[in-house]
């Protein structure tokens, strides 16, 4: 309809321009009929191609802007993930924890393309997709309007790609430093075939139960995330820290980071990464990417300031390890939200995640004592769950109508029953991930064993499981 509508205006401004002035109506009113005809023709090939190079132009902006959201959604794995976990174990461990982020990165791409792409977003039922798109059979070159008017589909099918990689990679933080490579390697993929893509059908695929823009029977505004890559992998952490224990002489003996440079690099390449996730999410280069890029960096700031002031408050200075994990916390909080919100509500949204996360890691983990290693849980899955919560609160259709012109979208704005869907996405994506991983790990348990040797935890899992370290220091 917007195509047709340029293609009259021009056929119309053309026409005006050509018979306007110097009794330009008089001439046209005495030019033969078969010459009108070939005139009015002309113009409507004219108006038809003017129009067709406006439609391409905006295809090659917004496939553009994908494209390079996607390469800076895979950066934050690596090196971005990589050095922030990295960073954050023992030195004897470096290599094994980076690895296992870096596995993601060629094991689910594999993965994706034989049948976890078609799981989550080919067309199926309200909680999987069909088998249609296995083998990215369909996938080609030409749009699917249900997700994207202007990009490729294949565009799409590599964006989301990146979402599936860095979802499963974040679970590593809980077991970092005690499991198996294999171990971890088969629980991961079982992970993303039936966690992972389901969530990510229900939310976001054709006929998903969760589904905003599409329909679904309990809309869950989730813009680029909250429940299908932070609270399904931070739960996931807490269930699989609890199911493997805590790692030898934990919490007695200190296991301080071996490298906080690494991590601060690693969280800063993640916080410009983090624009590809957000304001890539609306899958066009417009004005929602915009919204969502600066709701994306004013999370992540007030983020950081809440939990280095919740930090100095308690322990009377601010250290870096605070900031930038206050800076993730904030990242995690906005990614459901950030197409939704102004940029004073994400200013509230960072702040609040930011305390609530610190008071995750700070006070409740210390309480109930489990050993979630890098605090997936406390960040991802406590972030994730809050921000969830609060997109129902602060999201307003002044920034996205996704129930159409001049309804309402949050509570705030007098959409109360939005709350309602958000806990109930936030409870399936809990349930789904606790339950799923549960499984899963019994089954690979009994597969492979998922702990390595008491030995092979003491020597590292560098040596014990790559044969290689990450630090020579006698050359």
């Amino acid at each position: 309809m917007r195509g047709a509508a340029v293609k009259v205006w021009l056929v119309w401004l053309l026409m005006g321009g050509m018979v306007a002035g110097g009794g330009g109506r008089l001439a046209e009113a005495q030019m033969p009929a078969t010459a009108q005809t070939d005139r009015l023709a002309a113009l409507e090939k004219q108006a038809g191609d003017t129009a067709t190079a406006i439609a391409a132009a905006q295809t090659a902006g917004d496939n553009a802007w994908m494209l390079v959201s996607a390469a800076l959604v895979l950066m934050m794995s690596g090196p971005g993930l990589a050095l922030f976990y990295g960073g954050l174990v023992r030195r004897k461990n470096v290599l094994g924890t980076m690895m296992q982020t870096f596995a993601m990165m060629g094991v689910i791409t594999v993965l994706w393309a034989l049948v976890t792409y078609s799981l989550a977003f080919g067309t199926g039922n309200a909680f999987l997709g069909g088998l249609h798109n296995a083998f990215l059979h369909g996938v080609g070159l030409a749009p699917d309007k249900d997700y994207a008017a202007t990009i490729p589909l294949q565009t799409f099918m590599v964006y989301q790609l990146m979402f599936a990689i860095i979802t499963p990679a974040l679970i590593s933080g809980a077991f970092a430093e005690r499991m198996k490579f294999s171990a971890m390697l088969l629980f991961m993929i079982l992970w993303a075939i039936f966690v992972y893509s389901p969530m990510a059908h229900m939310v976001w695929g054709k006929g998903g139960l969760l589904n905003a823009s599409l329909g679904g029977r309990f809309p869950t505004l989730d813009f680029a995330g909250g429940t299908v890559v932070h609270v399904t992998s931070g739960v996931s952490a807490l269930v699989t820290a609890l199911f493997l224990g805590k790692r030898l002489g934990y919490p007695k003996v200190a296991m301080p980071p071996h490298s906080v440079v690494l991590s601060f690099i690693g969280a800063c390449l993640l916080w410009v990464g983090w624009f590809g996730f957000n304001a890539g999410s609306a899958l066009g280069a417009g004005t929602l990417a915009t919204s969502a890029f600066v709701a994306t960096h004013f999370g992540a700031a007030a983020a950081a300031c809440g939990w280095s002031a919740a930090e100095w408050l308690r322990q009377g200075k601010a250290s870096a390890l605070g900031a930038i994990s206050g800076a993730v916390a904030g990242l995690v909080g906005i990614t459901p939200a950030a197409g939704f919100v102004t940029p004073m509500s994400a200013l509230w949204i960072g702040l609040i995640v930011g305390v609530f996360c610190y008071f995750m890691v700070v006070k409740v983990k210390a309480a109930f004592g489990y050993d979630d290693s890098l605090d997936a849980f406390g960040v991802h899955g406590a972030g994730g769950t809050m921000g969830a919560i609060l997109t129902g609160v602060f999201a307003t259709s002044a920034i996205n109508p996704i129930f159409g012109a001049g309804k309402a979208t949050g509570l705030l704005e007098g959409n109360a029953k939005q709350l309602g869907n958000q806990v109930i996405g936030i409870a399936i994506a809990w349930c789904l991930s606790i339950v799923g991983t549960l499984v899963i790990l019994f089954v690979v348990d009994k597969l492979v064993g998922l702990r390595v040797s008491a030995d092979d935890e003491r020597e590292g899992l560098d040596l014990s499981q790559h044969g290689e370290e990450g630090y020579d220091w006698a050359s």
